[in-house]
């Protein structure tokens, strides 16, 4: 476990747009227009459990989940599938505007799924992933400052009908938090 933290959080700080997935069996994709490199500015890394886990209708277990937050206000949650054909497997879900409801809750719609696997092309020998229009939404409870979270929920469904759904479940280990750069928040407080 401590290794697979470490390689995870520096394959997302590699990747301009932070998040990867896919499978041993490639899942077609209509790519989105390229976006603009944007920097993370902030990777949470969470230990627990995946109790779901569906990558358009096939069932993984998890490695680990981070959350990840670009400079320009994408954010991901990354999720490392455990699949054993495939070392480079990671689905993130995307997605832009996210909300706080109270202290302990965080709400993120999702506008595209992040697909990476060991078939993507290479840039400085990582895989790109593969951006796939989609909706949904992700639900966290808890939150990073008191580096608590309980449950992160997502359900997301591309543009061609595949869909997507987590449910990660805490082990209550502390979520280890790494401020990157400094940038602007881009989530909507009504606390503040």
């Amino acid at each position: 476990m401590r290794l697979r933290r470490p390689v995870l959080a520096a394959t997302l700080v590699a990747f301009a747009s932070p998040g990867f997935a896919g499978s041993s069996t490639s899942i077609p994709v209509n790519n989105l227009p390229a976006q603009q490199n944007a920097l993370i500015d902030l990777l949470a890394l969470m230990s627990g459990k995946c109790k779901t886990l569906k990558i358009a209708g096939r069932t993984f277990a998890c490695k680990t989940v981070a959350y990840a937050h670009g400079d320009k206000g994408r954010v991901n949650f990354a999720v490392a599938v455990d699949d054993p054909s495939d070392d480079s497997h990671v689905v993130s879900f995307s997605g832009e505007n996210g909300k706080r409801a109270d202290d302990n809750s965080y709400e993120l719609p999702i506008d595209r799924m992040l697909l990476n696997s060991k078939n993507r092309p290479r840039v400085d020998g990582l895989p790109v992933p593969a951006e796939q229009a989609s909706t949904g939404v992700c639900r966290q409870t808890g939150n990073f400052a008191a580096r608590k979270v309980s449950d992160i929920t997502c359900s997301a469904t591309d543009s061609e009908g595949r869909r997507y759904e987590l449910l990660f479940v805490s082990d209550g280990t502390p979520v280890s938090v790494r401020r990157i750069r400094q940038s602007a928040p881009s989530i909507q407080d009504p606390f503040k």
